[in-house]
């Protein structure tokens, strides 16, 4: 469903889906400048999750050249290789999304809720892991975006024993949406500071 958010000329914030405008100024956190845009992840991007191919099925894993991530494997960082590999019958058969290099991957069950990492060379995740595919070439923005709001999806998740968070909340997920070089100059501001810190 696509959706466009813009400022009234009550001055207050409207959700238009379809032919529907809807009032949403509490749902926006804070005030942006007028270059930004209020949107939902998922306008940004197309998101899916995986799935877990049959441990029965030896025909799904041996010999597998496939890399297959569990979300213990986000790292916050680059992936470029997992434990468990699959095969190419796998792939075909078992509704697995084949994220490609620059993908963003964030978990959505358990301990790892809001775990983040990028793709770097062509994988598969199980159905505890949510990727998208970006609609424009600068992943860092998002990644970073998500880092820093994992403890308001810790907080979103729901269920006992292992909670999680769903794609549809995910994509809900307000995000203030700069241009595309003031994206750009924060990621370099926030990893020229990162990089301080660590050093």
């Amino acid at each position: 469903v696509s959706s466009t958010i813009f400022r009234g000329d009550d001055n207050k914030y409207y959700e238009k889906v379809d032919e529907d405008s809807v009032l949403i100024d509490e749902e926006i956190p804070f005030i942006i400048p007028d270059t930004w845009h209020w949107v939902r992840l998922g306008q940004i991007g197309s998101w899916g999750s995986g799935s877990t191919p049959s441990k029965g099925n030896l025909e799904f894993y041996q010999n597998g050249s496939i890399p297959w991530l569990t979300t213990g494997e986000l790292n916050n960082g680059y992936v470029y290789d997992t434990q468990t590999k699959i095969t190419e019958k796998a792939l075909r058969q078992c509704s697995l999304r084949l994220c490609k290099p620059g993908d963003v991957l964030i978990a959505m069950y358990g301990a790892t809720i809001g775990k983040v990492a990028i793709a770097g060379c062509e994988l598969t995740t199980n159905q505890a892991c949510c990727a998208c595919s970006l609609f424009y070439d600068f992943n860092k923005y998002l990644f970073w975006f998500l880092q820093a709001n994992r403890q308001a999806f810790i907080e979103k998740s729901e269920g006992g024993a292992q909670p999680n968070i769903s794609k549809e909340k995910i994509i809900k997920t307000l995000i203030p949406l700069p241009p595309l070089e003031e994206q750009q100059r924060i990621v370099i501001q926030i990893e020229t500071i990162l990089s301080k810190i660590g050093s």
